[in-house]
């Protein structure tokens, strides 16, 4: 369904994101007041009920929050923030399901902090094994107008800017351009002069032993598996960034 006349996807998600801070917040101040251990209210079928249901409620708008986001990237493409948004909103579905758990097993405000703390520790320690350069420049490849025909155009600078980690992508999505536009389309051999030129400084970064990682030992292999970067020749000397 089409947006409202003045209304973009940008604004449309950032709706849905600022007022689940709110809500998130809300509803843990409330449970940590009004169900404290051995409280009146905490043994009141009726209270813990109606705190059920709000809390209910809270998940519900974080996955709207999440449809929303889904929304812009279609449309913006993936970015880091974008891809930091989607594990807030996770965090904050698990923290409410976790309020939700403290109410039902009648646990200390205590354990519920502790939990929330297990649960951030948890998510930063598997982040570190995501190769996010990686993903998002292969999202951003498979899903750009150049690729699908619908969507936004390719931003190669930013793809650029992901590092050594996006050159995979953008070796496949040169390639497909040159297939679908022509090899000798000055866009296209700037683009490929410009992966070269990363590849090259990627490749003299790693002899140094002590710049080596196992996640840029995999990519100097897939590197390795695809051969050499050759730019067509054309009828004048190329220069990269011209």
């Amino acid at each position: 369904m089409a947006l409202p006349d003045g209304l973009t996807y940008a604004a449309y998600a950032h709706r849905g994101a600022y007022p689940l801070i709110v809500t998130a917040l809300l509803a843990a101040g409330f449970v940590l007041a009004a169900l404290r251990p051995g409280s009146a209210t905490s043994g009141d079928p009726l209270i813990r009920r109606l705190v059920y249901a709000w809390v209910a409620q809270n998940i519900l708008l974080v996955i709207s929050s999440i449809l929303r986001l889904d929304l812009y990237i279609g449309i913006y493409a993936l970015t880091y923030w974008r891809v930091a948004a989607f594990v807030w909103m996770g965090l904050v579905a698990a923290g409410l399901v976790l309020i939700m758990a403290r109410i039902a097993r009648e646990k200390s405000n205590e354990w519920l902090l502790s939990a929330n703390l297990l649960t951030l520790s948890a998510t930063l320690y598997a982040c570190s094994f995501i190769n996010f350069a990686a993903l998002i420049a292969n999202y951003n490849v498979d899903h750009c107008f150049e690729m699908t025909g619908q969507g936004t155009q390719l931003d190669v600078w930013y793809l650029r800017s992901l590092g050594p980690g996006a050159l995979p992508a953008v070796d496949r999505f040169v390639q497909h351009q040159s297939r679908t536009v022509s090899a000798e389309d000055a866009s296209i051999r700037e683009l490929a002069g410009w992966y070269a030129q990363d590849e090259a400084r990627f490749r003299a970064g790693q002899e140094n032993w002590r710049g080596w990682s196992f996640r840029d030992w995999r990519l100097n292999r897939a590197l390795d598996r695809r051969g050499p970067f050759v730019v067509p020749p054309m009828s004048e000397p190329f220069m990269p960034g011209r």
